[in-house]
């Protein structure tokens, strides 16, 4: 893909794949929600990528997990993968309480508009002007799919203003907690749990 001034494709000139590929927030995400998901749960992927992270719930707890994406490239790196996969945008595909648990490694980082890239790997990375493009219709959408007694788990930075993210999902009738988190230089990354109340 590329814009009207023809600029180049973020992936080429990142050098990088055109779908996100684990790092440490997908580590943090992945080994913290381990802990807290059964054998017998059924659980969604938010944005899979690669598919590591429901890729890694299914192998250490035996939950049953699926991804989604809305990047064809993804789904296929998925599913390859191993991932039961669909195409899709966040919760469209599914019905009404349908899972235990919902987890999502969103793209936070905040990117003015100018800075924005028309391409796979910008839609993996760019949280929009505030961080939160993704992370705010996630919590809006959410409940819907999950059980009464279901969790989701949300990987956000300092970047993206957690007070303003408990805020929207105190709004939305969750509770909130930091059940994990680690220091880099210019962040801190913090797994969300979100409660119905």
């Amino acid at each position: 893909m590329t814009d009207e001034t023809d600029r180049p494709k973020l992936a080429d000139q990142r050098d990088v794949e055109t779908v996100y590929q684990p790092a440490e927030d997908s580590r943090l995400l992945a080994e913290t929600v381990i802990t807290e998901i059964g054998a017998a749960e059924y659980v969604l992927d938010v944005g899979t990528g690669s598919g590591y992270i429901a890729y890694t719930i299914a192998e250490e707890t035996g939950a049953s997990a699926v991804g989604i994406d809305i990047n064809p490239e993804a789904c296929q790196q998925a599913a390859a993968a191993g991932v039961p996969v669909v195409r899709g945008d966040m919760f469209g595909p599914f019905q009404t309480n349908s899972f235990d648990t919902v987890v999502c490694n969103p793209p936070y980082l905040p990117t003015p508009p100018e800075q924005e890239w028309d391409d796979w790997m910008e839609e993996a990375l760019s949280g929009g002007e505030d961080g939160r493009a993704m992370v705010e219709p996630f919590i809006r959408g959410v409940g819907r799919v999950l059980r009464d007694d279901g969790q989701a788990y949300l990987l956000i930075s300092t970047l993206t203003d957690p007070d303003a993210v408990r805020e929207i999902a105190a709004s939305e009738g969750f509770e909130t907690a930091v059940i994990a988190e680690e220091s880099y230089p210019f962040e801190r990354l913090l797994v969300l749990s979100l409660t119905s109340e």
